[in-house]
């Protein structure tokens, strides 16, 4: 791996670039520093991993009681709930947070990933334990197709689509056929079918229409989506009210808190630049080792908490049953870039969510919509977040710097054309962050099957992540699993016997 990979890139944009022409990147480079600056971790040791290369385990320098292994929402959560426990946080990357990190622009908060939360999530109730109230959303999401800018498309916003009548009413009817459908009783069936299976009778709109929202949601073309995934969400949006709330920076709000309530208290037991390369379960502990400071050191611990994706996970684990083993392998990630635009004027502030099937960017948010509601508030930049997720074929076009360049080019330059407004729009700075597994694939099967295949504890160690709950990975997920992976943690530590039970699914 060359030193050109990282995990977030920062582009700062020449004020002197031509307004309305694509920012060349090429001509930056002869401007004066720092027009490009990279930061972030590097991921050589996760790809030895990856490859089978085995690292040696050192005298075991430390015990705990819990050791949990990943610094996203989850592992922090589980840390949270854990924290009267002798407990070690490790995490990899250099800060707290995961999918779900806050990023600042003078002072003003955006997400580098997960966006939202809706009402009476596991997420919104810790969130309210360490004091952040998220604010209401309350806007239904518009799309723009062809030019036009339609409100509320699921709902009203269908008889103004740019599409003949038989096309909207195509899309009338698929709306009504989707809400008879039932995903309580009839979860197995609807999770064995593709959505592009259930659309073949349908106007090919109403595919391209998912096959930008389902990526961005939940890492998913429709060929790749579960029916049960798709009719389940549908039903959420077109509920009679928007259940939404965040806060600016996304949930990296709720990381960052998370991260501040336990450092107060046990900065000595989070360890981040800690890359962990085996979990071996031994017959009275779980040996734990890792690289940090460049040098590999080994903890043993009574019962460990995996909050990492299975895609590490079944890698890092050592004795898995090979069905387990299998099914850990057998997810699917979505390579995710997060591309987001700072501009020193109002450039859109019409809606939260807009979505843009066709283009390189399946949606954009506006980073403080949720404040602009608030009475004295005044807007100081515009700060617009594109969500950007590749198929898997294009993953390894995140390991170079240029082709990220390329994609942020394309990305204004498909925005400045959405409408004549946005024409003329010029970012002083663009930031990029890459992530390569962030979200696994509701493909079918992967919810009622793969899942509970997947995450069946073992005697000492439990798997919690937003893909130990599904059906998508989301924030109230990576909490679900931290909670029930803390009591599982509790229940051992006083000698009940716990059942080999999968966690709880939604």
């Amino acid at each position: 791996m060359t030193d050109t990979r990282r995990d977030f890139l920062k582009f700062v944009v020449s004020g002197s670039v031509a307004a309305g022409c694509p920012i060349n990147f090429s001509l930056l480079s002869a401007a004066p520093p720092p027009l490009a600056e990279v930061d972030g971790d590097h991921f050589q040791i996760c790809h030895q991993v990856r490859d089978g290369k085995s690292f040696a385990e050192q005298p075991i320098s430390k015990r705990y009681d819990v050791v949990i292994v990943g610094g996203g929402v989850s592992g922090l959560s589980a840390a949270y709930f854990l924290r009267d426990q002798d407990f070690l946080l490790l995490e990899k990357e250099p800060h707290w947070g995961g999918n779900a990190y806050r990023e600042e622009y003078h002072d003003q908060g955006f997400a580098t990933g997960s966006a939202f939360d809706v009402k009476g999530s596991a997420s919104q109730q810790i969130a309210e334990q360490i004091g952040l109230k998220l604010l209401p959303i309350d806007n239904p999401d518009p799309s723009i197709i062809g030019g036009k800018w339609i409100p509320d498309l699921w709902r009203a916003g269908l008889d103004h689509l740019p599409y003949p009548v038989s096309v909207r009413e195509g899309f009338k009817k698929f709306r009504a056929s989707v809400l008879k459908l039932d995903t309580a009783k009839d979860a197995a069936h609807l999770d064995s079918v593709s959505l592009s299976q259930y659309l073949k009778d349908y106007p090919a709109e109403i595919k391209q229409w998912y096959d930008a929202y389902g990526p961005s949601n939940w890492g998913a073309d429709a060929d790749n989506t579960s029916l049960f995934v798709a009719v389940d969400d549908f039903k959420y949006i077109n509920g009679p009210d928007d259940p939404r709330l965040t806060l600016p920076g996304g949930n990296g709000a709720l990381a960052a808190k998370l991260t501040a309530t336990l450092q107060a208290a046990h900065a000595e037991r989070m360890m981040a630049d800690a890359t962990i390369v085996s979990v071996v379960p031994q017959k009275s502990d779980v040996h734990i080792t890792y690289f940090a400071a460049g040098e590999l050191r080994t903890v043993a611990a009574r019962h460990v908490v995996m909050a990492t994706p299975k895609f590490f996970t079944a890698r890092l684990v050592s004795g898995l049953p090979d069905a387990q083993h299998e099914a850990m392998l057998s997810y699917r990630y979505c390579p995710y870039p997060v591309i987001n635009m700072i501009f020193d004027r109002p450039v859109y502030n019409r809606a939260y969510d807009t979505w843009c099937p066709g283009k390189s960017f399946s949606d954009f948010i506006v980073a403080d919509w949720v404040l602009q509601k608030q009475p004295g508030y005044v807007q100081e930049n515009n700060i617009l977040t594109f969500y950007t997720p590749l198929p898997e074929a294009q993953r390894h076009t995140l390991l170079q710097i240029p082709d990220c360049q390329q994609l942020a080019v394309k990305v204004l330059d498909d925005f400045r054309k959405l409408q004549p407004e946005f024409a003329s729009a010029e970012p002083i700075e663009v930031h990029l962050h890459r992530r390569g597994h962030p979200m696994f694939l509701p493909t079918p099967g992967t919810f009622t099957k793969v899942i509970p295949a997947a995450n069946r504890p073992l005697d000492r160690v439990y798997f919690a992540n937003t893909d130990s709950i599904g059906p998508i990975s989301e924030i109230s997920g990576a909490v679900e699993a931290a909670q029930a992976g803390a009591e599982w943690v509790k229940k051992k530590m006083a000698g009940a016997s716990v059942s080999a039970a999968a966690p709880p699914s939604k």
